[in-house]
């Protein structure tokens, strides 16, 4: 009989704990959450304090029965989920649970709380416990609420007034509306013209260019030469100056240090992952799951990183003095700082409960184990462990140089450049930047110069520029905002960024957010009707508050109600007054040609079209951009010429689909037949999951090229690389693709996620 229970969150948690704890102790994992709010009116009762109707989370029903049967034969029971608000509302839960089924009327049960997975720390706290905290508890049970009250009451004010299918949310919403304004802001933008005049030098077969600085004394701006007449004169004078050659009037030397970053947080590790690997947030969140569950490395599955929902920036005492094990080993002494580095976390309302992600043992080398991890699973480890070894190293040093190149009297060249004095912690890793253009001139090497010495001109050149929008959000950028304006937290983002693509709010084109025009006209509403509850402010405002409840200092209940009463009485409001064509329709400034009535821009389930305000009376329509006229109820179908519906032989017609055109039966809806309207190509290798259809080319609603079955739906066998006919010689899988990549070239791959193998075809070019 195990006398001891211990319920973590992790089974990888779970293994190790029971290692460090001995054979009186059973370890067992809840998989996360077990208890969740019904997805229905009425789980949240308002009238009665907001008293919550819980049922258990289906795939982690098995889990609970496990840890019932184990507490009923044990005499002690300790909780040990994570120590935040969210583990704090799950041992609670488990409590409930266990006290409803009368398991632990007659045993002791304790809370306990482990920072750091070492053997120490988890001794420590298993002889230190403590008890439930109900602060921590009501806490995540006001935001829980409060998520369900705004996404089922603010939802169907959309599907009303906009369309059914919609959906708005406490988090969600926000978040969209950065993206949107971002569009905005992009749409109002008129670039501006300006020109630059640059000398490219020589010395010693060395290239050295540098930008005009002044002119005749007076200052260069980024507007001074707006045109290129101006930028045509200012060359001819300063060519005629020059004679062939400048002369070197200054020479700046300075020394700057380079600091480390910080470890990993969830948010920076999911931005990172995106600029230097492209994995998207949720891509990066399962990957990072696989590692810190374990990874079989030859000796039993291990878990290769620390838990990856973390906002914190710190790193154990065992770790870093391992760490700095590793450093001295491998890089030198000399990269040693004296001290360990220390962080802050920058993070609005960051809840530091575990330490930063982190490899569990720093000295598991990512060239050790390549063969054991899939090679997105190598990519990400050797990711954390570079970023956590070149966080405790010493800083870089660096020489930077500004020269001053004259011209003749009053005119300045300026050219900059730095040297790397001593690489430190660059050795392993640089943080990557978001939306870097051009090469960064402060890298440039400069060939030694002293003041007073003439070198030779090559020539000056105008150049032509125009200020641009700012970029377009990609999946980093996005993170980062939502991080620094402390939406949702660093394990919801991936969920965030899902949702708005799948309700079709936002597409991602070339990596970059683009709001569709239901994602738009939803943040129309929400902002015109609703903008308190989709200011950045008010989520970043409601987790102070909630921090407040969890310290004991605010009660959960008034907090609800204060919220629940305004926005209750908000919502009934705009429900009554708010007309669906004051958020779907936007009156021009432009008359019907048939009827001479005001046209409008309205919303239609294919994006926004141009009608006549006189419909159903006057019937005129015609696309957003521009073209010919169309009758709404009077449309001429294009007919496809030479077939007929091969189900009912009626006429096929071109129809206008919700992505793109496709061919449908004239019959519809009595016949429901379809096809693309660009031919699918057959590339006549036979699908490997039914072996009856063949594999061919498709292109699916965002305009990406993919490989599917021929039978679909019968088989959904699919991919995303071109097949060719296999086997796989490592694996035997029928077939194999083809992948090109700028970095690598052509290389044949097996398209199953548990084989590896790679084959190169063709090499890039260089």
């Amino acid at each position: 009989m195990v006398s001891k229970l211990v319920v973590v969150e992790s089974p990888a948690k779970a293994k190790t704990i029971e290692k460090y704890l001995g054979k009186d102790f059973k370890v067992l994992a809840s998989f996360g959450h077990v208890r969740e709010l019904p997805r229905k009116n009425g789980a949240v009762d308002t009238a009665h304090d907001f008293a919550m109707e819980y049922q258990l989370i289906k795939r982690n029903a098995k889990h609970v029965e496990a840890i019932a049967a184990a507490a009923q034969r044990a005499d002690t029971v300790y909780l040990a989920s994570d120590p935040d608000r969210e583990g704090e509302a799950i041992s609670w839960h488990l409590y409930e649970i266990l006290k409803d089924r009368q398991i632990i009327q007659n045993k002791t049960v304790y809370r306990v709380a482990f920072h750091e997975i070492t053997q120490h720390a988890i001794q420590d706290a298993i002889a230190n416990p403590t008890q439930l905290s109900m602060n921590l508890v009501n806490a995540q049970r006001a935001r829980l609420a409060l998520d369900y009250l705004v996404g089922f009451n603010l939802s169907p004010v959309l599907w009303r007034k906009i369309r059914s299918g919609l959906s708005a949310g406490r988090v969600q919403s926000p978040a969209l509306r950065l993206i949107v304004e971002r569009d905005q802001e992009i749409d109002k933008f008129k670039p501006r013209e300006y020109w630059t005049v640059e000398a490219t030098c020589d010395k010693k077969q060395r290239k050295l260019t540098g930008k005009l600085n002044s002119f005749e004394g007076e200052k260069i701006t980024q507007f001074s030469v707006t045109n290129e007449e101006q930028a045509t004169q200012i060359k001819t004078t300063l060519l005629q100056l020059a004679d062939g050659k400048l002369q070197v009037t200054k020479v700046d030397k300075k020394q700057r240090k380079r600091q480390p970053s910080a470890p990993f947080t969830t948010s920076t590790l999911q931005q990172e992952a995106a600029r230097k690997l492209g994995f998207t947030t949720k891509r990066t969140m399962q990957v990072a799951q696989q590692l810190y569950e374990g990874i079989d490395i030859g000796n039993g599955a291990v878990g290769l990183i620390t838990y990856m929902r973390t906002d914190s920036v710190n790193l154990g005492t065992d770790a870093i003095a391992e760490i700095r094990e590793v450093i001295s080993e491998r890089y030198g002494k000399d990269n040693l700082p004296e001290k360990p580095c220390q962080y802050k976390t920058k993070a609005k309302n960051a809840q530091e409960a575990h330490e930063a992600i982190r490899p569990t043992s720093p000295k598991c080398i990512p060239s050790d184990i390549t063969k054991f991890l899939k090679p997105e699973q190598l990519k990400l480890y050797t990711l954390i462990w570079n970023r956590t070894i070149a966080c405790q190293m010493i800083h870089a040093t660096l020489d930077t140089v500004g020269v001053n190149l004259a011209c003749g009297e009053g005119n300045i060249f300026r050219a900059t450049g730095s040297t790397l004095v001593n690489p430190g912690f660059m050795a392993v890793y640089q943080e990557g930047i978001d939306d870097k253009k051009g090469d960064d001139e402060d890298d440039k090497m400069l060939p030694p110069l002293e003041v007073g010495e003439w070198i030779k001109l090559k020539d000056i050149r105008t150049d032509q520029h125009f200020t641009e929008p700012p970029p377009r959000f990609s999946e980093a950028s996005l993170v980062k905002n939502l991080e620094e304006f402390g939406i949702g937290r660093p394990s919801t983002y991936a969920s965030i960024i899902s949702t708005l693509q799948q309700r079709e709010y936002v597409v991602l084109e070339k990596k970059r957010f683009i709001a569709t025009d239901t994602g738009r006209v939803v943040i129309k509403l929400l902002t015109g009707h609703f903008s308190r509850y989709v200011d950045y402010d008010f989520t970043a405002k409601l987790e102070d508050q909630l921090d407040a409840i969890s310290r004991g200092e605010q009660e959960w209940v008034p907090l609800m109600h204060k919220f629940w009463d305004k926005f209750k009485a908000l919502v009934d409001e705009k429900m009554q007054t708010v007309q669906r064509k004051d958020i779907t329709t936007e009156e021009l400034d432009e008359a019907c040609p048939k009827c001479s009535k005001p046209l409008a821009k309205r919303l239609s389930k294919r994006g926004h079209f141009i009608g006549c305000t006189g419909y159903p009376d006057c019937d005129y329509t015609r696309n957003l951009e521009g073209g010919n006229e169309t009758s709404v109820e009077a449309t001429t179908p294009e007919v496809v010429e030479g077939r007929t519906c091969p189900e009912c032989d009626s006429k096929l017609h071109i129809k206008p689909g919700r992505y793109s055109k496709f061919i449908g039966c004239s019959n519809y809806p009595k016949c429901k037949f379809q096809e693309p309207l660009e031919k699918q190509v057959d590339t006549g290798v036979q699908c490997p999951n039914c072996g009856k259809g063949t594999l061919t080319k498709k292109k699916s609603r965002y305009g990406n090229f993919f490989y599917s079955c021929s039978s679909y739906p019968t088989c959904k066998y699919a991919i995303s690389n071109e097949p060719i006919a296999g086997p796989c010689p490592k694996c035997d899988w029928p077939i194999l693709m083809l992948k090109t990549t700028k970095r690598r070239g052509t290389e044949k791959l097996c398209p199953q996620k548990a084989c590896d193998y790679v084959e190169q075809v063709e090499a890039t070019k260089s």
